[in-house]
């Protein structure tokens, strides 16, 4: 019995295998998580810069036809600090038309969140109230 205890099982090469593979997979879920998470900060960035840049787009528009005061770049930029974000480029374009480029202040990890947008009045249309127009 003493020779019994001195030969001890001999220990399996595999063991503690699965811990090591559970912390890979571990590993793995939470970059890919990690992953998922910038992914979606960046998407909910870039709207909202292309939501700045449309509403300062539609601003400058309106100022640049009159209908409300100000010059159009400048309430472009007004409208864009409003909501978070810097006006990198205004141009009013022929026939009151407007746009603009903005950037948010806030950076994501893969870069700042910049939007374009064109702004103007409706186009001419040869039909009149009530009329159809044939495609």
């Amino acid at each position: 019995m003493a020779q019994e205890r001195l030969m001890a099982p001999a220990r399996s090469p595999e063991r503690g295998a699965g811990t090591v593979l559970a912390l890979g997979l571990g590993l793995v879920l939470l970059l890919a998580m990690t992953a998922v998470v910038l992914l979606g900060q960046a998407t909910v960035l870039a709207s909202r810069a292309a939501a700045a840049a449309d509403l300062a787009a539609l601003a400058a528009a309106d100022a640049a036809r009159g209908l409300t005061s100000g010059q159009p770049c400048a309430v472009a930029a007004e409208v864009a600090a409003r909501h978070e974000a810097r006006l990198l480029a205004c141009a009013v374009e022929a026939g009151d038309t407007v746009q603009v480029r903005t950037e948010l202040r806030s950076r994501a990890v893969f870069g700042p969140a910049s939007g374009l947008a064109r702004a103007g009045p409706p186009p001419a249309s040869d039909a009149g109230p009530g009329r159809v127009q044939a495609p």
